[in-house]
C-alpha cells in the first residue's frame, strides 16, 4: 500500500490512513474507514480541502475482511465472531465454557507477518458473553499470501481454540479423614463452596468417609453409579500418591491413574485418575485454601467433560507458580 495527500474530491473508495477530529475534539471519521461520496461531502463542508489516503493494491485483502476471514477459521465451538474498528475481530463465548487453546499452533500463526492473535489461557473458564480472543492486523491491509498462509494452517491443523460448554455439571465429592469423614466435612466445605462457584457450579453428591480403603472404597463405587462429572477427593491427609489410601483404592475400584504429581505451587501433590470416562482428582491441601491452586487450573476442562491427559497436567508448567 502507497500513503499519499491528495485532494477530497479524489479521495472517494480510498482508505483514510489517520482519524480526523472536528475543532472540538469530536471524532469525524476513524482511521481506516473507507470513504464513500457522502464523506467527501461531509469532509468540504468541514472545510478539508485535502486528506491522508492509501488504497489497496494487487495481492492485498482489506483489514476488516482479513481478520474476519481469520477469525472463522481459528475457533469453534460456544462463540460468536463481531469485528470492531481498526481491523480487529473479537471472539466472544455464547454461553458459559472452557476455553481450549493448541498453543503450539498459535505460536506458529503469530509468526507469519500481517495477523496476530491472542487468546485467554488455555484451560481458563469463560462466563457468557466474555470475549475469549482477538484478531488483530496489520492497518488497513493484509497481503494475500499471508493470508492464505494463515487459513491453510488452520484447515490443516486447526482450530486453535475450542469454546467447550460447562452444562449442567455435576460434582461429586468424597470427604475423608483417618479418624472421621466428618471432620474433613467440616474443615473444607466453604472453601470448597467456594471454589466450585467460581466456575458456576455446586456439590451434587456429597459423601463423608474414613481414610480406610474398604471404606473409601464404597464411597468411590457409591458417587460413581450417580455418574457425575467429577469426582473431587477431599482428604485431610498428605502426601497423595499411588500408594497412598486414596491412591490404592482408586486402583482398587479400577481407575486408570492418568498422572502423579504437577508441576504447578500450591498443588504439586495431585493425583488424577479415571474410571472409564470420569476423573478422580484428590489433591490433599488444596481444600484447605479459597487461593488459586492446581485444582482451579484442571477444573474448568473437567466441568466441560473433556479428558485431561497426564501429558497437559505435564505441561501446566510454564505459568504454574501461582504463589
Amino acid at each position: 500500500m502507497k500513503a499519499q495527500t491528495v485532494d477530497v474530491r479524489e479521495s472517494t473508495g480510498r482508505i483514510l490512513c489517520c482519524t480526523i477530529f472536528r475543532p472540538g475534539g469530536r471524532k469525524l471519521l476513524a482511521k481506516g474507514h473507507v470513504l464513500n461520496e457522502d464523506d467527501v461531502r461531509l469532509l468540504e463542508t468541514e472545510g478539508l480541502g485535502q486528506v491522508w489516503v492509501t488504497e489497496l493494491e494487487v495481492g492485498e485483502i482489506g483489514e476488516d475482511e482479513a481478520v474476519g476471514m481469520a477469525a472463522q477459521e481459528m475457533g469453534c465451538g460456544c462463540l460468536e465472531i463481531r469485528l470492531a474498528a481498526g481491523g480487529r475481530a473479537n471472539l466472544f463465548a455464547t454461553e458459559d465454557c472452557c476455553v481450549l487453546v493448541d498453543d503450539e499452533l498459535l505460536k506458529q500463526i503469530n509468526c507469519i507477518a500481517s495477523i496476530v492473535m491472542a487468546t485467554t489461557p488455555n484451560f481458563s473458564f469463560a462466563v457468557a458473553g466474555q470475549r475469549i480472543a482477538t484478531v488483530k492486523s496489520a492497518p488497513f491491509a493484509v497481503a494475500q499470501s499471508h493470508l492464505e498462509a494463515v487459513i491453510n494452517i488452520l484447515r490443516e491443523r486447526g482450530p486453535i481454540l475450542q469454546a467447550r460448554p460447562v452444562r449442567e455439571p455435576s460434582v461429586a465429592v468424597l470427604y475423608t479423614d483417618p479418624v472421621h469423614g466428618d471432620r474433613a466435612r467440616q474443615l473444607f466445605e466453604s472453601i470448597l463452596r467456594q471454589r466450585l462457584e467460581r466456575f458456576r457450579a455446586a456439590p451434587s453428591f456429597v459423601l463423608a468417609s474414613t481414610e480406610e480403603e474398604d471404606a473409601v472404597a464404597r464411597s468411590l463405587q457409591h458417587l460413581l453409579r450417580a455418574k457425575p462429572t467429577v469426582i473431587l477427593v477431599a482428604s485431610t491427609t498428605a502426601p497423595a500418591g499411588p500408594d497412598d489410601v486414596v491412591g490404592r483404592t482408586m486402583t482398587r475400584i479400577g481407575c486408570h491413574l492418568e498422572r502423579f504429581l504437577a508441576p504447578v505451587e500450591p498443588g504439586t501433590l495431585f493425583l488424577l485418575g479415571y474410571k472409564d470416562e470420569i476423573p478422580v482428582v484428590s489433591a490433599p491441601g488444596c481444600f484447605r485454601s479459597a487461593k488459586l491452586n492446581v485444582v482451579d487450573l484442571v477444573l474448568p476442562p473437567m466441568l466441560a467433560r473433556y479428558r485431561v491427559s497426564g501429558w497437559e497436567v505435564g505441561a501446566l508448567g510454564h505459568g504454574g507458580l501461582l504463589a
